[in-house]
């Protein structure tokens, strides 16, 4: 590493002590960067590195709400603005018990690259809250949303900043979320996406970040002129991306045999077929329950409590969960057991140690940042049709998505191999999408 990497990086940590999930992400760009900076020496003079760590702007605030039992509940609200200068500020919001500061930065500095490389005009942002809608009322989850944007009303719009889902935010959190923002500024304009069909969503918004991981998946194994077609996949999580990753990997012909949640892994060696996931993605969305139900309906299958599914031998691997999911060991496992692809569904999923003993073994490796943008793409696609008062169909916006997709490989291999590691996609896409925003933040002055 260089000493001017080092020298950025050392001002990071200070400035942001205790930040571990920001400062795993901001070190992994820095180091792929690397290579870009000693070759062209005007971004270090325009301090770019520096700036693009540093928010635009940090919300952070209170969100009072009464339960069913009308007792005042308080939570935390976060908004990171992260970066401008591709156009509005774009990402999800996460309600987890989970979420700090450091975990909407890190979500949010990696959010500036993922839109980038869409090739779609958005800049990077992240926001949610500490709250768990889960074991909530379908009242208490209104109220808390209608608190929460109260609040973030005054910072967004379909031309400053529109947020998303993520974790703990779907259709129902959206809407809700979306009415109080309409009832607030008396207009209705596409200022959140996964937004009802009904009233301004995109078709396939719901399956995109799944199904996109799936197509970038495909471009990388057609580099070594192989398919899907018989393959065996390991997918983590259970909830929308998890269910789209499998749909789209039966339609291309791969066997999935595993899901999971915090309590555990299913293990279903004959494969998740459309009739189970289907039982799946109901048992998820509408009773709310726990994955290790599945082997009480389809015999042949065994739970693993508290396991994740890396043990499991496989031919390709997507973690749909959350991030850190796959340490060295897990990857150790993954390698021994034949695993010959690795597509991140979740953000940062893998570790540092893992990603290094993925490349390491010449692994194909997706980082989320490329693989996940799926989600993000689809949402810029709804921002679109939200801007022309129109809506494609399903078939147009999936072959709008898979060019995306494409584009997306395209670019991280070309500029991996540009900078002498071809193949290496985490190098590719963090210079890919920095070489993008740095060249539109020096465009537009100080900013």
């Amino acid at each position: 590493m260089n000493s001017y990497i080092s020298q950025v990086l050392e001002h990071t940590k200070r400035y942001n002590e205790g930040q571990t999930e920001f400062l795993q992400a901001v070190t992994e760009v820095l180091e792929s960067v690397a290579l870009v900076i000693d070759r062209h020496p005007h971004y270090r003079e325009q301090a770019i590195l520096e700036r693009l760590i540093e928010p635009e702007r940090v919300l952070m605030f209170r969100v009072p709400w009464f339960d069913d039992q009308n007792r005042m509940r308080v939570n935390r609200g976060y908004r990171v603005q992260f970066n401008s200068a591709l156009g509005p500020y774009k990402g999800g919001l996460r309600f987890h018990p989970s979420v700090n500061l450091s975990i909407i930065k890190f979500l949010g500095f990696e959010q500036i690259f993922k839109n980038a490389l869409t090739t779609l005009p958005m800049g990077g942002a992240k926001g949610g809250s500490d709250f768990d809608p889960k074991g909530c009322s379908d009242n208490e989850v209104m109220r808390f949303c209608q608190s929460f944007m109260t609040e973030l009303h005054r910072h967004i719009s379909a031309d400053t900043d529109v947020p998303a889902g993520d974790i703990g935010v779907g259709s129902r959190e959206v809407g809700y979320l979306f009415g109080q923002y309409k009832r607030l500024r008396n207009e209705f304009i596409g200022v959140l996406t996964g937004k009802g069909v009904k009233w301004g969503g995109s078709l396939i918004r719901p399956q995109a970040t799944g199904y996109g991981c799936v197509f970038f998946a495909q471009e990388m194994l057609l580099t070594r002129e192989e398919s899907f077609a018989g393959k065996v996949c390991t997918v983590s999580g259970s909830g929308n991306v998890a269910q789209y990753t499998v749909e789209k990997l039966n339609h291309l012909g791969a066997k999935v045999v595993t899901l999971s949640d915090s309590g555990g892994t299913i293990h279903d060696p004959e494969g998740i077929d459309e009739d189970k996931l289907n039982w799946v993605i109901e048992h998820k969305t509408m009773r709310r329950g726990r994955i290790a139900a599945y082997v009480e309906h389809f015999k042949g299958a065994r739970y693993l409590e508290g396991a994740r599914p890396w043990q499991v031998p496989c031919d390709a691997a997507f973690p749909c969960a959350t991030q850190n999911e796959i340490n060295a060991e897990d990857a150790r496992a993954l390698v021994k057991h034949g695993c010959r692809l690795v597509a991140e569904g979740a953000n940062m999923p893998s570790d540092p140690d893992a990603v290094a003993i993925f490349l390491t073994n010449k692994v194909l490796f997706g980082p989320g940042k490329a693989a996940n943008a799926g989600g993000v793409a689809t949402s810029g696609l709804e921002m679109s049709q939200n801007s022309m008062r129109m809506a494609w169909t399903r078939e147009e916006v999936e072959a709008r998505l898979h060019a995306i997709m494409k584009a997306i490989h395209r670019q991280a291999l070309t500029a991996s191999t540009e900078y002498g590691e071809p193949g290496n996609y985490v190098m590719g896409a963090n210079i890919a999408g920095f070489v993008k925003v740095a060249d539109a933040m020096i465009d537009q002055g100080l900013v």
